[in-house]
């Protein structure tokens, strides 16, 4: 299982206070009447024990109000992601925009908005920031200092929450570079978080969100001062010579160029005691590790932190030597469960694979058996050199398909359709989730963005039970050849098409057309120029990092290529390429992120595409499934389910929230039996986890609508039910 146990010492002291802090009132136990934070409570378990709104009168929710934040922007494909919190009767959420507003929670009647300012290469300041947010935190010393911190950019920012006002004395006027702590190499690379850090004790504790190609920063996990911004500790998720886990890379200067390894998830904190609870990311690139080769740790673990030092107590490794983006999707959940007759503190993880894996919280313990199981690991790729093991839980069993076949394609196709994949299928290397990528295809399933998603479980503490969306979808992942760097002179085009493969091509398509999330660039010389352009490449935009790190000729010669600047371009390109530039060039990239679907663009897979399930943690088995969201397409194939992102929230008296389908529906259902109760369309779709609460004795439950995903438009409310009848 590669559980890997550090400073035992450590871990006595941990074990000790929380002996003693169980002596007496226990100030740190997770309060589930309110949704202070993301995630609804420091559990991270999106459960709310109150019982006003119930099976029996669901059915009367109506619109108690609507919030629009008028900054969307269609054309951008503009989001809202966030799981708003809800502190003294303020909602706080933000924009597509990243603006930070606070609302009162009763009324949705606006209190305040800040919007956040970055200055450009060229001088221009922009009053708005284009990655998204997950959500945000709020701090108080309990005698008035109160503080909402959140990322905007490549910048930490403090704000007073009664005032939205930035703190001036934190960081350098309310501003804390995200650069800071992780090397001199990492100052102009993409930095940057999607999720809200953390609070432990009087400090933030944060991940990041990095590039996932050879230009990607390291991705070190960092604690703040809440206070004054400086930073308290900082943990080598790449470790270091000198630290556990640097003998699972081959290359022992991995350290130096290697980047991601990143929380860009969030995290869970045991806050008596004291123990972060942090899933890392893939190493970079995504899909070749041939630069990177060992088990990479600590890539794709769970890694258990002394979260006053940062100090490693423990770890598991979910991925060995990832080359499929399998990275843990979301924050993990703190729970008890019965196990071998006894209470345990456990933690437990959902994962793209359909996995659910479950520890104890102070030991590692893995609760189910885990089995390191035989995997494909030939591969044609110049110096990959694969795990021959992956580990897979026992229990429970995985909530989504593991394999994909030629039985696996849509029946629902017309004949011609099936036929046609049938054949592409027999071009592409397939079978189960670890088969190796491959020059000629192969499919990845259950997608990229398949299994559990950043949305996260939903667990009652009480019962044990975990309740868990899902998407499957196939893709594609072509690994294609690329152009070395020149060592002589090229012309601007010639330099372009090089370079567009190596920093591009990935999101973009090597037809420049896009697939999946990523937008085509074809024509787009008819909405930019040169300056422009380059201007939209230093600053990055949703998922598309920012490349300012890129040299100016560089972004010239790819602007030449991408918008048809041949004959502007007269001068020669030459490179001389330095070693980081060296190491950056890797012989292959990914066509792009493609599903696998028919010419007109309909899933090569067989439904459901969207589930949703109830899994007893105590047991490992299933309470129920059932299918999430209704495609359209198919009006006479029921439970076809839907891709899905953002998470459920749950409540005492027996219900499970759920927006994040496509189809743009909010639903309700009884999470004992799994029967829909209630649902209602959003003004668009809710592609964001709800937040439940209570002011002046009236329960609410709101959600984000702000569209944007899986081809549905983009919208800027906030939309708040509560019950009809009071």
């Amino acid at each position: 299982m590669r559980i890997k146990f550090f400073n035992s010492k450590a871990l006595a002291v941990i074990a000790l206070s929380a002996i003693m802090a169980s002596c007496g009132h226990d100030s740190t136990a997770p309060d589930f009447g309110e949704w202070k934070m993301a995630g609804g409570n420091s559990s991270g378990n999106k459960y709310s024990s109150l019982t006003q709104i119930d099976t029996t009168n669901v059915q009367n929710l109506q619109v108690a109000w609507t919030y629009h934040t008028g900054d969307a922007d269609v054309k951008s494909s503009s989001q809202i992601q966030c799981n708003s919190i809800i502190v003294n009767g303020v909602l706080y959420g933000t924009t597509p925009m990243l603006s930070l507003f606070a609302l009162d929670a009763a009324s949705g009647k606006q209190k305040w908005v800040y919007k956040p300012s970055i200055n450009t290469d060229g001088g221009k300041v922009m009053h708005f920031i284009l990655n998204n947010n997950r959500g945000v935190t709020y701090w108080t010393d309990g005698n008035g200092d109160e503080r909402i911190l959140y990322v905007a950019g490549q910048y930490l920012q403090a704000l007073d929450a009664k005032t939205g006002k930035i703190i001036d004395s934190f960081g350098v006027h309310g501003r804390v570079d995200m650069h800071i702590g992780l090397g001199d190499n990492a100052s102009d690379l993409f930095v940057t978080a999607t999720t809200p850090g953390t609070i432990y004790k009087d400090m933030f504790l944060t991940g990041s969100r990095v590039s996932e190609g050879m230009d990607a920063a390291p991705g070190y996990v960092r604690a703040f001062d809440v206070r004054t911004g400086t930073v308290k500790w900082i943990f080598h998720t790449i470790p270091q010579p000198g630290e556990a886990g640097y003998g699972s890379w081959e290359d022992k200067n991995a350290w130096k160029m290697t980047g991601g390894v990143n929380n860009w998830m969030g995290m869970t904190i045991d806050q008596k005691r004291g123990i972060a609870y942090i899933p890392l990311g893939s190493a970079s690139m995504d899909f070749y590790g041939g630069k990177r080769r060992g088990d990479d740790l600590y890539a794709d673990c769970l890694v258990a932190l002394d979260a006053n030092t940062g100090k490693v107590l423990w770890h598991f490794q979910y991925i060995h030597h990832d080359t499929w983006d399998r990275d843990p999707s979301s924050a993990p959940v703190l729970v008890t469960l019965k196990y071998n007759g006894k209470m345990v503190d456990a933690v437990a993880q959902t994962t793209k694979q359909g996995y659910v894996f479950v520890f104890d919280r102070v030991t590692g313990k893995s609760l189910f058996p885990i089995k390191n199981v035989p995997v494909d690991h030939t591969t044609e790729l110049i110096n990959e050199k694969l795990s021959p093991t992956q580990p897979e839980p026992q229990l429970p069993k995985p909530f989504v398909r593991q394999s994909f076949t030629a039985k696996d394609i849509n029946p629902y196709l017309p004949d011609s359709s099936r036929q046609d994949l049938l054949k592409q299928l027999a071009t592409y290397h397939t079978g189960d989730i670890f088969t190796p990528q491959s020059k000629e295809g192969t499919i990845v399933f259950p997608g990229f963005d398949g299994g559990a998603e950043w949305g996260g479980p939903a667990v009652d503490p009480d019962k044990g039970m975990l309740y868990v969306n899902a998407s499957e979808m196939a893709w594609i992942l072509k690994m294609l050849d690329i152009k070395q760097n020149a060592t002589g002179a090229e012309t601007y085009v010639q330099a372009g098409v090089r370079l567009f493969q190596q920093n591009c091509m990935s999101c973009h398509g090597a037809d420049r057309k896009g697939g999946g999330n990523y937008p085509s660039l074809i024509g787009i010389g008819k909405k930019l120029n040169e300056g422009s352009f380059i201007d939209f490449i230093n600053n990055g935009r949703r998922m598309m990092p920012a490349f300012r790190h890129l040299p100016q000729q560089e972004k010239e010669a790819i602007a030449s290529y991408v918008l048809g600047l041949d004959k502007e371009q007269k001068k020669p390109f030459v490179q001389h390429p330095s070693a980081r530039d060296s190491f950056r060039n890797v012989p292959y990239n990914i066509s792009g992120y493609n599903k696998f679907l028919t010419k007109n663009g309909l899933p090569a897979l067989a439904p459901p595409w969207g589930t949703l399930s109830a899994i007893d943690l105590n047991t490992g088995q299933y309470l129920w499934k059932t299918t999430l969201g209704q495609d359209a397409r198919f009006k006479n194939v029921k439970n076809t389910g839907t891709e899905n992102y953002g998470g459920p929230a749950i409540t005492k008296s027996g219900l499970l929230f759920i927006a994040a389908t496509s189809d743009g529906m909010f639903r309700a259902y009884n999470r004992f039996t799994g029967k829909l109760l209630w649902q209602v369309k959003l003004p668009n779709a809710g592609f964001a986890t709800p937040s439940i609460y209570e002011i002046d004795g009236k329960e609410y439950v709101v959600v984000a609508c702000g569209g944007g995903k899986l081809g549905t438009r983009s919208g800027d409310s906030y939309v708040a039910f509560g019950l009809k009848y009071q």
